[in-house]
This record gives C-alpha cells, structure tokens and sequence, in this order.
C-alpha cells in the first residue's frame, strides 16, 4: 500500500460482494463527495443573499449596542447618547424630505364643501388670516385663486381637481406665474396633508400671487391681440 501521508493515499472501503476492502484514491473521492454535496438538495434551506446580508447588518447593530453599553462607567450614557443623536438625525431628515406624497384619493380634492365664490373664500381666508388661522387661511387662499382662474374660464371647472392638478392647468394659461403656482400647490399639500403648520410669510405670499394672478390676462388673449 502507499504511503499514509501522501497525495497517492487511498481511503480503505468496503465495496466488493465478498467484503474484500477496496482502496479508492484520495483525491477522486474528495470529488465524489463534493459532487455529492452539490446537489441543490443540500442548499435548499440555506439563506438567501438577502436574509444573509440582513442577519449581518442585525449583528452589526447588536454588537454596536453591546460595545456601548459594555465599555466601562460611560458605556450607558454613550448608548443614550447615540440614540438621542440618532434621533435628532431622523426628526432632521423627515423635516427636510417632508412627509411621503400621497397619490391623490377623493380625500385630496382642493374643494371639499359646497359651491362657493371666489370673493367668499377670500373673505374667508382674510377672516383666518385676522385671527392667525394659518393654515385655514392658506388652504381658503389657494381655493380662491383656483376658483377665480374658473370664473374667468381659464380653467375648467372640473369636480374632484387637486391643488397640484389645478396648478399644473393655470401653468399653461399663465406661463409668467407657473413657478410660483406650483410652489404655491405644494403649500397648499403640506399643510393640508403633509402636518405643516403655515404661517404669516407663507400666506402673504400666497395672497400676493392671488391679487398678481387675477390681474393677469391669459397667453392666448395676448396671442389673439398680437395677431390682430
């Protein structure tokens, strides 16, 4: 036989009908073996990339925490510390991006009571705004401005319109104002659904726009006359 130790080993199995040991080579069973261990059968519970990379972030995290909470007198207060840092970056990063949009719902429709003119819910809004309603004086401005565009039929009056729809439509009539119609809609959508709180700035310059808009003729007024 060969040598115990060298690449030619051979591992002693019994394979012969009268029980006779039969020597196969080392390497060609290693291969065997690994052929046989290949089979998907063998990997049919194991984790996926996904789960793998999950348990190991979880891990991380974990062992984070322990390191914290273990390293010494200061180890809680330096837990206590990363948790008030982390919320603080959070709180900071939801202020900045905003809440998620929404896609639009029956909820959302810049009108939700009855027919009512322009000039109403300017005295509305003005009321709100004397009492430092904010938000309902913003959310009465931003209706006015879109009924007034209605009245004078450079929109058309359509149920169920959202401030953002409504701003894109005036956009088009009035090239001039589109910027700050949309800026104006996306005021309206924080405040109304997003959990802003406006204030006094905001619906000054939400009023201005109103009063600028109104005394705005529509592009295809100033078309007809120039090509008279």
């Amino acid at each position: 036989m060969s040598g115990t130790g060298g690449p030619a080993a051979a591992i002693p199995l019994t394979g012969a009908r009268d029980g006779t040991p039969v020597d196969v080579p080392r390497v060609p069973a290693r291969e065997a073996a690994e052929r046989e261990l290949s089979d998907p059968v063998y990997r049919e519970h194991e984790p996926n990339l996904l789960e793998r990379a999950l348990d190991a972030f979880l891990n991380w995290v974990g062992e984070l925490f322990d390191g914290l909470s273990g390293s010494g007198p200061g180890g809680v207060v330096g837990l206590v510390l990363f948790a008030v840092v982390l919320g603080f970056f959070l709180t900071a990063l939801w202020w900045r991006m905003g809440s998620p949009r929404r896609t639009a719902t029956p909820s959302d429709m810049l009108f939700d009571e009855g027919p009512r003119s322009a000039a109403q819910y300017r005295a509305s809004a003005e009321e709100h705004a004397a009492a430092e309603r904010w938000n309902q004086a913003l959310q009465d401005r931003m209706r006015a401005l879109v009924r007034s565009l209605e009245e004078r039929a450079m929109l058309t009056a359509r149920p169920g319109r959202t401030a953002d729809e409504a701003a894109a439509e005036a956009g088009g009539a009035l090239p001039d104002h589109a910027g700050e119609l949309r800026s104006a809609a996306r005021a309206f959508d924080d405040v109304t659904y997003g959990g802003r709180s406006a204030d006094r700035g905001m619906y000054e310059r939400l009023r201005s726009l109103d009063t600028a808009v109104e005394r705005t003729r529509p592009r295809w007024e100033t078309d007809q006359e120039a090509s008279v």
